[in-house]
Parts: C-alpha cells; sequence; structure tokens
C-alpha cells in the first residue's frame, strides 16, 4: 500500500534524501573558510571595528534590555510576564495578546496594559547607549521588539526606532463605525489608567462605540508596514548588527539577522546564546541562517552578559563611558 517503505514519502522519505544529500556533500571538496573579518571575536573586536570607521550600526533589541527597568519579560520562568498572567484565567498565557479573545474578554489585556503603560518606568543604560550611538551619528536604527517606548524616553527620536510589535505612542478603534479611527494617545491612557472605574476603559468604548486599543501587534496582526520598508531599505546599508536582550524566535523580527551582508560583523550581547545557525542545514552545503559562534565563525560574537553589563564594558572600551554617564545622568 501507500503506507510501506519505498514510497519516498513522509518521515523517512525526508531522513533518507537528507542522508543522501550528505552524503553527494561530502564528496565534494571542502567550502575554504572564510576570511576573519574582525581582529578578535570578542568585545574588544567590536570596538575595534566602530573605532575604524562602523557608522551604519543597527541594533535589535528585545524585552531583555527592559528588565533592568523593572519591567518583566514574557518568557523568563517564574517572573516573566506569561507565567504571571496566570491570575488573569487566560485559556494560555499569549492569550493576552490574540484579538478573537481581545474582543470576547478585553479585561486582562487592559489591565497588564495599565500595569505596562509608559511613564511608570526609567530607561536603562541600554536604552541610553541607543541615544548615544545616535548622538555619535553612528546608528543607523534601532529595531525594537519591545511596547514599552523607553527607547523614546531615552531620548531616541523617531526616526531613528522602528517599534516591529508597535507601542503605547498611537491608539486606534478597532470595532464598530469609527474601525480604523487614530484616537488621542492621552484620552486612551487616561482611559486605561483609571481601569474599571469612572472614565475607564469601559467609559470609552462605549463612547466609542465599539473597543479599542493602543497599537501594539496582536499575534495574527500584520507588522507596521514601517518595518517592512525601512528594514529593506537599511539592512543592506548596515556595517554592524548588534543583537540584545532578545530569543530570536519571534519571526519576522528574528530573520532580520540574516539581512545583512556576509561580511558585516554581528554582536550578540545576552544571558544565553540564541539564533544560532543549524548545523544539520549547513552539512548539506546551505548557507547558514544564523550565528556562527563555533566552528566557522569569522564575523559573529558572542558576549555572555546582563545587556547593561555589555554596554557598559564596550563603553569602556571606546572610551565612551563619561558619555553614556552623562546621559544616564540626566533622565534620572
Amino acid at each position: 500500500g501507500a503506507e510501506e517503505e519505498g514510497d519516498g514519502g513522509g518521515a523517512g522519505g525526508i531522513s533518507a534524501l537528507l542522508e543522501m544529500l550528505k552524503l553527494r556533500k561530502a564528496d565534494e571538496p571542502p567550502t575554504p573558510p572564510k576570511e576573519p573579518v574582525l581582529p578578535s571575536f570578542d568585545l574588544s573586536g567590536v570596538a575595534e571595528h566602530i573605532r575604524q570607521g562602523a557608522s551604519n550600526i543597527i541594533v535589535m533589541v528585545g524585552a531583555g534590555i527592559s528588565v533592568a527597568a523593572g519591567i518583566p519579560d514574557f518568557r523568563s520562568p517564574g517572573t516573566g510576564l506569561y507565567d504571571n498572567l496566570q491570575a488573569y484565567g487566560l485559556p494560555h498565557p499569549a492569550a493576552v495578546f490574540e484579538l478573537e479573545f481581545f474582543h470576547e474578554n478585553p479585561g486582562p489585556f487592559f489591565h497588564l496594559a495599565k500595569e505596562l503603560y509608559p511613564g511608570q518606568y526609567q530607561p536603562t543604560a541600554t536604552h541610553h547607549f541607543l541615544k548615544l550611538l545616535h548622538d555619535k551619528g553612528l546608528l543607523l536604527r534601532c529595531y525594537s521588539q519591545n511596547i514599552d517606548s523607553l527607547e523614546s524616553h531615552a531620548g531616541l527620536p523617531t526616526e531613528a526606532l522602528v517599534p516591529a510589535h508597535g507601542n503605547f505612542d498611537s491608539a486606534s478603534c478597532i470595532q464598530g463605525e469609527r474601525k480604523g479611527e487614530k484616537l488621542d494617545p492621552a484620552r486612551v491612557k487616561e482611559a486605561i489608567m483609571a481601569g474599571t472605574e469612572e472614565g475607564g476603559w469601559q467609559d470609552l468604548r462605549e463612547e466609542l462605540g465599539g473597543l479599542f486599543k493602543p497599537d501594539i501587534v496582536f499575534f495574527g496582526e500584520n507588522l507596521p508596514k514601517r518595518f517592512f520598508r525601512q528594514s529593506q531599505e537599511d539592512f543592506p546599508k548596515c556595517d554592524l548588527l548588534i543583537v540584545m536582550g532578545t530569543s530570536l524566535v519571534v519571526h519576522p523580527f528574528a530573520s532580520l539577522v540574516h539581512r545583512v551582508a556576509p561580511e558585516v560583523p554581528r554582536l550578540l550581547l545576552n544571558r544565553e546564546r540564541v539564533g544560532e545557525a543549524d548545523p544539520e542545514l549547513m552539512q548539506l552545503g546551505m548557507a547558514p541562517r544564523g550565528f556562527l559562534f563555533d566552528e566557522g565563525q569569522y564575523r559573529d560574537v558572542f558576549h555572555p552578559c546582563s545587556c547593561d553589563e555589555g554596554v557598559k564594558q564596550l563603553c569602556d572600551l571606546l572610551d565612551w563611558r563619561d558619555d553614556l554617564e552623562a546621559l544616564i545622568a540626566q533622565t534620572a
């Protein structure tokens, strides 16, 4: 029957094909290793690359850069937002950011939004480092997965930031006759901060004749058009990519690391290694689609640290520490 061996279908057929490709690859002459593009695969090597003139630096950041501000990240066991959302009786933690669930039960999202609303937290050393790169004319763009607007709070101008998953800086009506209408962010903040009290989100919903929300990208929603437009323009120009505080699991954001040219150095400042190339696929001769920190390393650097430690160490190597501390003092 069709289920029997030899039909080439299913997982068995795929693994046989992979084995065949591996054997074929083994017969080919090995690809010569690429010449290193950094003097050393550590922070010193990256600092030297900046000193030698990297001036179109792209920084990609995730929730890890805001943990030191007191904002919990999403996925850390025990302390992450997803674990702590259990109190709201969600079918699963991510439901708080799902449109279908939001339409049925908006309460949990508005409760969370009140906790996360910008203005309650101070930017971290890492946020100030982004502003410092901008002030020195070295930052091409910061791509952020975060919805906390702390980059703006640290003084990074709007054009220097691409909030890939949106943020609280704007809000829209998403139901009824006024669907798609942009709302006054101050009024939306007032309603969210009032919670279920008078003048709260329920009153505003009634006034608008439908639900509303800050322009945060929920699961299943499209990312902002600017994310796609700007990334197509920026990544070919990039001469250093710095990735900080992200698990690189959410796409299409995570796939941006592959968009820089093959000779561009990439630095990961993170507590653990993420986004590494799949060795199986590389054995088949496919170009690595992730970081190479071990065998084949020629441009990627992993520096295990908290984000704030990492940027301070990098500033020390570049003699920028006083500049960074001055920016921190300004918003303290």
